[in-house]
């Protein structure tokens, strides 16, 4: 016990007998402090950004959501051709519908006389198809004496029936529906798809052909180069109601159209008024 007091009374007398700190001693004690106060700060504010960017990202979001009702609508389409036919029932044609097509067609390209030599009779038609008819029965309808007709004909490079329509495909397609009606009679393939037209005319020539079934286009051409005679022709039958996959009429379509309007002013029409060719809409 003694040595413990008086080992206590030594340190307690080195403690009062040390220097005070120096200055610098208390400012290495404070440093510590001013850092840990210095990075508290910049600490604690980082944390307030973050807050307030998040805060500010909700309201964008809501604005950007409430962008579209503000934009303006977008315009209709127009309707096209077969939006309008998808909707409404087919009407057969009837022979005012030529009629007026060619009116409509020539009014900015003839003069008024002229185009008053483009009307028709009545009696310059045959009877329209009802939609009821397949091209045979249609045919069998309007050329009852078929028969003696295809046995009196003998003129090469003239045909007694010309069934136009809109493309080759479709040609095809009515010649091997026509086989009950056309019977002993040839029928010529008159398109530009895989056919020269130089192989037409020869064809043409080589012998007698009754019905001629293809575009207009290739028929009108055929007539220019004088392969093709109209002396002989007592009908013209128009595929007027079949329609393509887009529900659109062989005159719908702008180059068909054209090719119309010129295959019947090149002479049809004209022996149309001297009563030698009728014209019938199937």
């Amino acid at each position: 016990n003694l040595g413990l007091r008086f080992h206590l009374k030594n340190a307690s007398a080195a403690e009062e007998d040390a220097p005070p700190p120096t200055e610098l001693q208390e400012k290495e004690q404070k440093k510590p402090e001013k850092r840990k106060s210095v990075t508290e700060a910049t600490a604690k504010p980082k944390k307030k950004k973050k807050i307030e960017q998040k805060e500010c990202i909700t309201p964008q979001k809501k604005a950007a959501e409430d962008e579209p009702s503000t934009k303006p609508k977008r315009r209709r389409k127009k309707k096209t051709i077969t939006d309008v036919l998808s909707s409404s029932e087919p009407k057969p044609g009837c022979p005012s519908d030529l009629q007026n097509l060619l009116t409509q067609h020539f009014s900015d390209k003839l003069s008024v006389i002229e185009q008053e030599d483009l009307k028709l009779q009545d009696s310059s038609f045959l009877s329209s198809n009802d939609l009821t008819h397949t091209i045979s029965s249609f045919l069998k309808q309007v050329c009852p004496k078929w028969s003696k007709i295809q046995k009196q004909h003998t003129e090469k490079r003239a045909l007694v029936l010309l069934v136009v329509c809109s493309s080759a495909l479709r040609a095809i397609e009515l010649i091997k529906q026509m086989t009950v009606f056309k019977g002993e009679a040839k029928a010529v393939k008159l398109f530009a798809k895989h056919i020269k037209i130089e192989e037409q005319i020869k064809l043409l020539q080589k012998g007698v052909t009754h019905i001629g079934v293809g575009t207009p286009g290739r028929m009108s051409a055929l007539v220019e180069k004088e392969g093709l005679s109209l002396q002989a022709l007592k009908y013209v039958v128009l595929d007027w109601n079949w329609r393509d996959q887009k529900l659109r009429r062989m005159v719908d379509v702008p180059e068909v159209k054209l090719d119309l309007m010129k295959l019947l002013l090149g002479g049809i029409l004209q022996r149309c008024k001297e009563d030698k060719v009728k014209i019938g809409l199937y």
